[in-house]
């Protein structure tokens, strides 16, 4: 893939956590990665494989998710461009943690956990960047539990479109719905009576 346009868009996506990161370090991370190009609906790792290889999301969408004892797929969250994927490896882990997939036809950057941990810790550029995404993965884990604990299923629902108004219409409601921790009969009917109030 061209260089230049992996370095401006590594640079566009610094830039929306408002944290400044010099051509350089960027043009390392281009340097140490590989790239693939993903149909939509494909798995890109499953529960247990190796953790070594940490991905961004250059454009298209990833899912990520677990399967439960009895089956059931349950929705952990959802990898837009710009965001990390199956990033286990950088919180230390040596197994993936959950199973990973294509929403959309999904370019991926993919680089040896060690290695960004190794540019963690000599790039100052690099290390402000891992903290901004630290602070908004904090945020994200206050988000979930607060939802969890003091919201029902539709305040759950207008929050996450409130958050992610540019997912929700991407998104299969069946995902969205095992994301929020209800049925996606009962998301249906969130949605229907939504409709019917504006409506009104």
């Amino acid at each position: 893939m061209d260089r230049k346009y992996i370095t401006d868009e590594l640079k566009s996506f610094a830039d929306k956590y408002n944290v400044g990161i010099d051509e350089q370090t960027l043009g390392e991370i281009v340097d140490l990665s590989s790239f693939r190009v993903v149909p939509k609906g494909r798995l890109l790792s499953s529960m247990g494989d190796d953790a070594k290889t940490v991905g961004m999301v250059l454009s298209g969408m990833a899912r990520s998710y677990y399967v439960d004892m009895e089956g059931n797929d349950i929705t952990r969250g959802f990898a837009p461009a710009g965001a990390l994927c199956m990033d286990e490896g950088l919180f230390g882990f040596t197994e993936r943690m959950c199973m990973w997939e294509t929403l959309e036809e999904t370019t991926v950057m993919l680089c040896e956990a060690v290695r960004i941990r190794e540019l963690i810790r000599t790039s100052a550029g690099f290390k402000d960047l891992w903290i901004s995404l630290l602070e908004g993965a904090m945020r994200y884990k206050i988000y979930r539990e607060n939802g969890f604990l003091v919201e029902n299923a539709t305040e759950r629902y207008l929050h996450f479109r409130r958050l992610y108004p540019e997912l929700a219409d991407r998104i299969p409601l069946k995902h969205i719905a095992t994301y929020l921790g209800i049925a996606p009969e009962s998301l249906s009917r969130i949605r229907s009576a939504m409709k019917e109030e504006s409506k009104a």
